[in-house]
């Protein structure tokens, strides 16, 4: 069988097994397994892929027949240079947030564990499909259980957080889906496949108007999941009601699937619509997600509420380089869809941590805890400084990578977003200063004097090292997936740029 599609079908698998009332410990055993096998996968055909034999672009490319041929519709999975690193990433951070999870003291674990292993199988489909239809199926796949698990095992404000998650994503994954079938039937090509639509719309074109109505139809329901600002305001919410486990995930993995369809399907397929809506999309980028949402994670006295905001103005930099249309924005994108993936993940597992020790995520009730937790310090100030954009770490070159394509095509928006670097670190060090190394509150006390605060656990310490070693791995060596990421992303968008619109009135 196709690694691909073991790596999609195995957590889905070994969580059908867990409802068979199987005792704790074979199902516990069930769910590493789980876990284990797609990043393994992911890492293995990482290494796999530059010299895998490619079709159209892609390797370890395999259809399968559905029984929707006549619909356009087959399971078609495959790799290209951007869908590669981020289907690895999310066969890690799966493992960490699984390895997390496994670990804790979640009310009935089983049933917490099978979600979060749909929702992982979810994930491996939606940056191995190269259909269309599925690539959409498996994030509906993978952000339902998201929901039921914010509603059940989420803390304060759950209910209100899973009720808003539930309607923003819904009417951006709505969105999305029209642009979509808009495309298939605009395009001529009678498929979701994404090569041959691609080789339609070279053959053929869209007109310029076609392609500025999907494009803005895909932005903003994209953007709604992604968090582009002003519909931004579930995420913040969302992750600080999240269980840590599935904040991981969503905020590390899932999020990006909006990205990835802007880069993926919409700019190779409307080009002209890209260029139109371009200077809109940098303007809300960096001046609603860099600098407002900055300035509000300034103000944030909770911790994992901080966390959340910053993984949403990060995401106006993703924008930022997206709204360039050139390969070298592009491929800066891509990058830090990956870094951000292992930090947003290690921020929001490290914030758990600390929340244990201190039973609070108030800012102003922490300080003092690296006398008692140590390595759990060297942690955080390791995950701040990457999520900053420190050299040494994977987000610096997605970042400086966006910088360097925006500063030709928008210089003053440049600007503002490089201030963003400095917002980042403000409110990034200020927060490792108040927990660690500020003077140990009142309250600290009260709850040292009813538990002692240990370090941290290896069930702790493995998946934070497995994130941590990713983002240094990748800030010191960028070639692991820079020249993938180079090859599909020259191929790709030379080819769009090639593609000319067709006259309004033959459409």
């Amino acid at each position: 069988m196709d690694l691909l599609l073991i790596a999609i079908l195995s957590p889905l698998a070994l969580s059908l097994a867990m409802v068979l009332g199987l005792p704790k410990a074979v199902a516990r055993n069930l769910a590493y397994v789980g876990f284990a096998i797609p990043a393994v996968i992911g890492i293995w055909l990482w290494c796999q892929y530059g010299a895998a034999t490619k079709e159209s672009g892609y390797a370890f490319l395999t259809s399968y027949d559905t029984g929707l041929s006549g619909l356009g519709i087959n399971l078609t999975l495959g790799l290209n240079g951007i869908a590669m690193p981020l289907f690895a990433m999310a066969g890690i951070v799966g493992l960490a947030a699984g390895l997390y999870a496994l670990q804790s003291a979640a009310e009935r674990l089983n049933q917490y564990v099978l979600l979060l292993l749909v929702m992982q199988g979810g994930l491996m489909g939606v940056f191995a499909s190269v259909d269309v239809f599925f690539f959409y199926f498996f994030h509906e796949l993978a952000l339902i259980p998201t929901f039921i698990m914010v509603g059940i095992w989420g803390g304060r404000d759950r209910n209100y957080a899973a009720m808003k998650m539930t309607i923003y994503l819904t009417v951006g994954a709505m969105l999305s889906l029209i642009g979509l079938i808009a495309i298939y039937y605009t395009s001529g090509a009678q498929t979701f496949d994404m090569i041959a639509l691609r080789e339609a719309v070279a053959d053929q074109g869209l007109s310029t108007v076609a392609q500025k109505n999907i494009f803005g139809l895909l932005m903003v329901g994209f953007g709604v999941l992604v968090s582009l600002w002003p519909l931004h305001t579930w995420a913040p919410l969302g992750y600080g009601a999240a269980p840590s486990s599935v904040a991981m995930l969503h905020a590390g993995v899932l999020k990006k699937f909006g990205l990835y369809g802007l880069i993926q399907v919409a700019m190779p397929l409307l080009p002209q619509g890209a260029q139109h809506w371009a200077l809109i999309l940098a303007t809300l980028a960096v001046v609603g997600n860099v600098l407002v949402v900055g300035i509000i994670t300034i103000a944030q006295r909770d911790l994992k509420q901080l966390v959340g905001y910053s993984s949403v103005m990060h995401m106006g930099y993703a924008f930022l380089g997206i709204a360039c249309i050139s390969l070298v924005g592009v491929g800066g994108v891509v990058f830090m869809m990956v870094a951000h993936g292992f930090s947003a993940a290690l921020l929001f597992l490290l914030a758990t941590s600390i929340h244990h020790r201190t039973q609070t995520f108030d800012l102003d009730e922490m300080g003092g805890l690296v006398k008692h937790a140590p390595v759990l310090s060297a942690f955080f100030v390791a995950a701040t400084l990457a999520s900053i954009g420190l050299p040494g770490f994977a987000n610096f070159w997605g970042e400086i990578t966006i910088f360097v394509a925006a500063w030709k095509v928008f210089p003053v928006l440049t600007v503002i977003a490089v201030g963003g670097v400095v917002i980042s670190a403000i409110y990034g060090l200020r927060a490792a200063a108040r927990v660690f190394f500020g003077p140990q509150t009142e309250a600290f006390d009260k709850v040292l004097e009813e538990k002692p605060a240990a370090d941290l656990s290896w069930s702790e310490k493995l998946p934070a090292l497995i994130l941590l070693v990713s983002l240094l791995a990748l800030g010191f060596w960028p070639k692991l997936m820079s020249d993938s990421i180079n090859e599909s992303v020259t191929e790709i968008y030379t080819a769009a740029e090639a593609v000319e619109p067709v006259d309004v009135a033959r459409n």
